[in-house]
């Protein structure tokens, strides 16, 4: 898997045109540097916090046990990396991880179960995160969630885009969807 060039990755929030209302300026979201143990990241409103999925290896061996670690970089902050805290990994960003056999393993948002992933190894040898996308099995690169209102618990969800690679062709693929 090639990754992509680095451009501003922006999401423009609503403009008004009403000269009473202010505009509100884009949000630039970080692109992230090639790391060869992440899988994908998910980058959503209202900050450029990020949470990093990354491949959990052990002196060079997969961790059957937990094969996917997650993890925030706190852009708002000094770009620190942090763990997430209990609520967040059980209830918001947090994976089921499910062994299938054969070095696969059923991958599940804790918040959003409908959508499956499937962690395996791909035509390079590596393992990557598969995910339909567009109606296409693609290696996933990131995700963005918006946002607008609702709360931690109930948030208001506008849309999900996702974004990967078809390993067929190289091509991107982007899709988006209201869950």
């Amino acid at each position: 898997m090639q990754e992509q060039t680095a451009s501003a990755f922006t999401i423009n929030k609503t403009l008004a045109t009403d000269s009473t209302k202010k505009v509100k300026p884009a949000i630039n979201f970080p692109v992230l540097p090639a790391n060869i143990s992440r899988l994908f990241y998910v980058q959503r409103d209202p900050n450029t916090n990020t949470i990093v999925y990354e491949l959990n290896e052990i002196n060079g061996q997969l961790n059957t046990e937990e094969p996917v670690h997650v993890y925030w970089i706190k852009y708002n902050e000094k770009g620190q990396h942090e763990e997430l805290n209990y609520i967040q990994r059980k209830f918001a960003y947090g994976l089921n991880q499910k062994p299938l056999g054969n070095d696969k393993y059923d991958i599940r948002f804790v918040s959003y179960k409908k959508y499956p992933l499937t962690l395996m190894k791909g035509a390079d040898g590596k393992y990557h995160i598969y995910a339909t996308i567009a109606h296409k099995q693609a290696i996933l690169n990131r995700i963005f969630v918006k946002i607008e209102g609702g709360s931690f618990w109930l948030p208001n969800v506008v849309y999900v885009e996702v974004k990967g690679i078809d390993p067929a062709t190289g091509q991107e693929i982007v899709d988006r969807f209201k869950p």
